[in-house]
């Protein structure tokens, strides 16, 4: 088969979309092949000839805020294929989800400047069409596989590609979520009989969850009511200021009213002393500023993924409430990252 030239030429439409996972408790096993999820941009990458392009999750292109990697792609000796994987930055032997946040930017120049500073690095966990152009969507994980790392001979002596490993152990698998980091999302499964299924959850995901001991700082009514909708979250930093790192919405419907009128009994400006909600952040919204601030004497449990630039980068899950915790107990460094990489991060950057 002779390769495309042009991608719009490529047996893979530009316009597919990825194949999901489904989230689930347990990992499944027999006929599973687990991999590590990577906290990072899902990526799509396209090659054909001289032309490269990056698809997002969404749809959305990536190219323009990633050019290193489309320089190392188009630099690499196979010139037709079409990637499934996961771009991220590593600053100072971790991942760092801000630093590709920050890519996201209107100006070239500082894109450019970025790329230079902090290049990205692309991991790869599946392949969609080969060297030859041919189509593997239909064909088992087993066979993808090994299209993959045949691929990824001839490309590991780019440094900025990363081929993800995998393990057939459900045991291995479930370490990996014990030890992993913060540069782990979770772990997925995938069938090792299954073709790829576009757009589908077709995959199981098992994510790491961690808890940590917060202060109440503020909370916010539901729309439209008078109850409570949300707790918003706040850690200690090391100056003893209270920063606002998060919220959590999940309270039981029994537990409003009461917890409603035990809140507004402590309302009591500046609920937080640090960085607070509505100020200055990729985060903010109009939303956000609508807020009651309360006296920092509540202390909740809750459970957390992933963190980004000192904050929950999604809402978290209340686990209870921490009577016996001291509110000044509740510090940053309960969602620092560890001082050194996990050991399955720092052996794949070597690879």
């Amino acid at each position: 088969m002779k390769p495309p030239k042009k991608l719009s030429a490529l047996a893979v439409p530009l316009d597919i979309e990825p194949m999901e996972a489904k989230l689930v408790e347990h990992l499944p096993e027999g006929g599973w092949q687990y991999e590590p999820k990577w906290d990072g941009f899902r990526c799509l990458a396209f090659r054909a000839g001289g032309d490269v392009d990056l698809k997002a999750k969404s749809g959305k292109p990536l190219a323009r805020y990633f050019p290193e990697m489309v320089e190392a792609l188009k630099s690499l000796p196979v010139c037709s294929f079409v990637l499934d994987g996961e771009l991220a930055i590593v600053r100072d032997g971790e991942f760092s989800f801000d630093a590709l946040l920050q890519r996201i930017h209107p100006a070239e120049s500082r894109i450019k400047l970025l790329a230079a500073e902090t290049p990205a690095i692309f991991i790869l966990f599946d392949i969609l069409l080969d060297a030859s152009g041919r189509n593997l969507i239909e064909a088992p994980l087993t066979e993808r596989r090994a299209a993959l790392e045949k691929f990824f001979a001839s490309a590991k002596q780019h440094s900025d590609i990363k081929l993800s490993p995998y393990t057939l152990s459900p045991t291995e698998a479930r370490h990996w979520l014990k030890q992993g980091g913060t540069a782990l999302d979770g772990v997925v499964a995938k069938e090792r009989d299954g073709p790829y299924v576009p757009g589908e959850r077709a995959m199981m995901k098992v994510k790491q969850h961690r808890t940590a001991d917060c202060v109440v700082g503020g909370f916010r009514y539901r729309a439209g009511s008078q109850e409570v909708g949300s707790l918003l979250l706040g850690l200690y930093d090391a100056e003893g200021k209270l920063d606002h790192v998060g919220f959590t919405a999940t309270i039981a419907n029994k537990d409003r009213a009461a917890l409603t009128a035990r809140l507004e009994a402590l309302v009591s400006p500046p609920g937080f002393t640090g960085k607070a909600p509505g100020g200055p952040s990729r985060w903010s919204t109009e939303r956000s500023e609508q807020w009651q601030p309360v006296n920092p004497k509540l202390v909740v449990e809750v459970a957390f993924d992933q963190v980004t630039g000192n904050r929950f980068r999604h809402g978290t899950k209340l686990v209870r409430f921490r009577p016996d915790k001291a509110p000044r107990q509740c510090t940053l460094e309960q969602i620092e990252p560890g001082a050194k990489p996990a050991k399955l991060v720092a052996d794949m950057l070597k690879a």
